[in-house]
């Protein structure tokens, strides 16, 4: 019996079927997706990052591989994370009352003080 294989490629953004799809790989806080796009959707999506990826502090890695250097320094424990909320929202920043505390918040905490 024979069989045919069909593969079919579709572009993620616009459903639209193209021998011209190419997966790419992207990598945010450690968390990635794979997207398949026309060279045309590819082209939009590294128009829209442009600013971002060539940002005057931004850093390029390789592999996906964690950055080595000095290892962060400790962010406070819960009873530091309430004194930053208490704080935060006294001054009308909003924070939830779970989970991390965002670092923009904890460096606004830190100059106040």
């Amino acid at each position: 019996m024979a069989q045919k294989v069909v593969t079919t490629y579709v572009d993620d953004l616009t459903g639209e079927e193209s021998s011209e799809i190419a997966t790419h790989s992207i990598l945010i806080d450690g968390a990635g997706v794979e997207i398949d796009l026309t060279d045309e959707n590819y082209e939009k999506l590294l128009e829209i990052l442009n600013p971002y990826l060539h940002a005057v502090g931004a850093r390029r890695i390789r592999g996906g591989a964690k950055a080595k250097g000095k290892p962060k320094a400790p962010t406070g424990g819960t009873e530091d994370s309430s004194a930053i909320r208490a704080w935060a929202k006294t001054n009308g920043i909003e924070v939830s009352n779970r989970g991390r505390v965002p670092a923009a918040v904890r460096e606004a905490y830190e100059k106040a003080r």
